[in-house]
């Protein structure tokens, strides 16, 4: 069984249902033996019905959380963030009127982190943003310096991570860092991203009907539905302005 486990990472969906749905085809096509969740299931606009789809899946999965989990999480419990935007405040506030009982206790158990034993690349540490938090920066063109002292503790020669919603494969110190790149909300070229782990690691992308997507979550309720579908779905954002808007916010 070990030596042929394939773990699929995906990242960042952010209740993206169709692009959840697109990846889950691709994850059965290539034989995965379990998932990783990374972080971000959401907020986003279709919230319970991607929940499900991830509880429904036949292989094992297993989950960490992301900031946006925590803060749809506190909201839950009543408490009120003041780190948020406003509009990321009011996408918080809805989905957590979405969701259940059963669902806060899912939520809450959820870890920071997870490590997982992968045959031909070893311990691999899974992490949303860094193995410190959940919530710092850095991107492909960060510089090594920063990054050492965030990644020289980890101890293990592979970490993967998300956050930022871009896919990279480098090398820090004597550690490979991955990005999964995001399944709902990427930035670059559209579609979905994530990442397959075995004996290789494979950076992926799941092309899916856009328009088709764009239309099922224009017709939720979701605060900022026709922006979610224009930004993240049809056009997002290039990789270059993000990078360029990144660097105010990288780790320093």
């Amino acid at each position: 069984m070990l030596g042929s486990m394939r773990v699929a990472a995906i990242y960042d969906i952010h209740a993206n249902l169709p692009a959840l749905e697109a990846v889950v085809r691709d994850i059965h096509d290539a034989g995965v033996d379990q998932v990783v969740v990374g972080g971000d299931v959401l907020p986003g606009p279709m919230p319970r019905e991607t929940i499900k789809c991830l509880l429904d899946l036949e292989i094992p999965v297993r989950f960490i959380q992301g900031n946006g989990d925590r803060e749809v999480l506190a909201r839950m419990r009543g408490a009120e963030t003041d780190t948020l935007p406003e509009q990321a405040r009011e996408a918080v506030s809805w989905v957590a009127q979405q969701l259940h009982p059963e669902h806060e206790e899912l939520l809450a158990g959820w870890p920071a982190t997870l490590r997982v034993q992968i045959r031909g690349l070893g311990e691999v540490l899974f992490c949303h943003a860094t193995p410190r938090n959940d919530t710092e920066i850095f991107t492909r063109r960060t510089s090594e310096d920063r990054l050492l002292p965030v990644f020289g503790g980890a101890n293990v020669p592979v970490v993967v991570c998300g956050h930022t919603h871009m896919q990279f494969d480098r090398t820090i110190g004597s550690t490979r860092v991955l990005n999964a790149g995001s399944v709902g909300m990427p930035f670059g070229e559209p579609g979905a991203y994530w990442l397959l782990l075995g004996s290789d690691v494979q950076l992926r992308h799941t092309p899916y009907d856009l328009a088709k997507a764009a239309e099922r979550i224009g017709d939720t309720k979701y605060p900022q539905a026709q922006d979610f579908a224009a930004r993240n779905v049809l056009q997002p954002p290039s990789e270059e302005e993000t990078l360029e808007a990144f660097t105010r916010f990288e780790l320093k």
